[in-house]
């Protein structure tokens, strides 16, 4: 008899990777984006799955519609094929390319390509909130030695993408493992090596020291939490951007991170998301953006 799984459509916007993380259960078998909507799959049905799903999407700050977690029974080998298909290559900027491993695309001649293939959600690329910061990565100017931190770093795809943009080294930090394994296994894929750095922390057990850039794709909630440590980790002329913000938590982060010695230079928006860019207060600073 062929295994069922159980796939279940959600009209939300949420940051997946995150969502699978508050989802980690043995039940839970993956998740994808698809135009606004979540799709997550479950090994089993159930009354406890929807409530879990309900309160992890409440945990993000979302309320699903009314009715809208259902539970649908299909056949794992469809399931397979339709995880497969989810993720198509994407286009970002002028430059940047994100592809399966099963795909290929049209790249331009100095364009960056990055191969990612779905593992557990873990940050394909599509999203928007990582989006936002890879558009914005491709506008710094790059010199040699910079220095990279990527808080929250996930499949690592905003390190790698910077290292292949111009930086000379980053530091990916993440307190999930599995996270991690992921973006191991990605940058050995991408023939990323010693120049990317991976480690299982919190920012706050990092030693002070200076980035030239320093990337959050966090929460509101997480970015609130830790922004105080991110006075430690910048010099004169540290670039610091924070994104996984919705648009009207603007006014509050903007004023929280002025009040420790950071000021706005831009902001990014698309679909209610928002990417803020910041710099150090003060007359010498430059950055690119």
């Amino acid at each position: 008899m062929d295994a069922t799984v159980f796939e279940m459509t959600i009209p939300v916007s949420v940051d997946v990777t995150e969502l699978a993380g508050i989802l980690d259960c043995q039940e839970f078998l993956g998740a994808w984006e698809a135009e606004g909507s979540v799709v997550l799959y479950w090994s089993k049905n159930g009354a406890a799955i929807l409530q879990q799903v309900r309160s992890a999407i409440s945990a993000l700050g979302v309320v699903p519609p009314e009715g809208s977690l259902q539970l649908h029974p299909m056949k794992a080998q469809d399931w397979n094929a339709t995880w497969a298909a989810s993720v198509q290559p994407i286009r970002i900027g002028r430059r940047i390319g994100i592809r399966p491993s099963w795909t290929t695309m049209d790249m331009p001649k100095d364009g960056v390509e990055l191969i990612i293939d779905p593992k557990q959600a873990f940050g394909t690329g599509h999203h928007a909130t990582t989006q936002l910061i890879l558009e914005w990565l491709e506008g710094v100017t790059w010199v040699p030695g910079m220095r990279v931190l990527d808080v929250g770093t996930g499949s690592g795809i905003l390190a790698m993408a910077a290292l292949r943009l111009g930086a000379t080294t980053a530091l990916g930090i993440d307190v999930d493992t599995t996270a991690l394994d992921c973006a191991r296994e990605y940058a050995a894929v991408n023939n990323i090596q010693e120049e990317l750095t991976l480690s299982s922390c919190q920012l706050a057990t990092l030693p002070d020291q200076a980035f030239d850039v320093i990337l959050a794709n966090l929460d509101r909630k997480t970015i609130l939490h830790v922004m105080g440590q991110f006075s430690r980790m910048r010099g004169l002329h540290t670039q610091l951007v924070l994104s996984g913000l919705l648009e009207e938590d603007e006014a509050e982060i903007v004023g929280q991170m002025e009040g420790q010695g950071w000021h706005r230079r831009h902001v990014r928006r698309w679909d209610g998301w928002i990417a803020i860019q910041l710099g150090v207060a003060s007359p010498d600073s430059s950055s690119s953006g």
